[in-house]
């Protein structure tokens, strides 16, 4: 790859890296898609819990992962909530960006190599000339 490649490269990982360690800290802490749509029947408190109704959300149970390192946008042990999620998310692009790159060096490495083309080939770029090459009229 070539210093030009590198820097494109470079400069989205940084850009992602930006907008994972800080800008998620501004993201909605009550998005309004699946977790909103599982409480439709039931009455919430101020502090999002289910004080009454019937709906969804009511047989939710905690994820199996839900004690590891990287659960619920943060970093467990670190106390400050805005370096904890971004943190969290600098982790997920990095560890996203190593995943991700490793996969493309093992795919570049296992294609097979193609030959070029003779400059000289007979081929043409045109269905016509081709054609007329087949018919012998040109």
């Amino acid at each position: 790859m070539n210093k030009r490649h590198w820097s494109f490269l470079l400069g989205g990982l940084l850009v992602a890296l930006l907008l994972a360690g800080v800008v998620s800290n501004y993201a909605s802490s009550h998005p309004d898609g699946l977790d909103s749509s599982l409480l439709k029947g039931c009455t919430v408190n101020a502090d999002d819990e289910i004080t009454g109704g019937s709906c969804p959300a009511q047989q939710a149970k905690d994820h199996e992962l839900a004690d590891s390192p990287l659960a619920d946008y943060g970093v467990r042990g670190i106390g400050n909530d805005f370096v904890s999620t971004g943190l969290s998310g600098v982790l997920g692009v990095l560890l996203t960006f190593a995943v991700g790159g490793g996969l493309f060096w093992l795919a570049r490495r296992r294609t097979p190599a193609t030959s070029a083309a003779p400059a000289n080939s007979a081929a043409s770029a045109d269905p016509a000339d081709e054609a007329a090459q087949s018919t012998g009229t040109r």
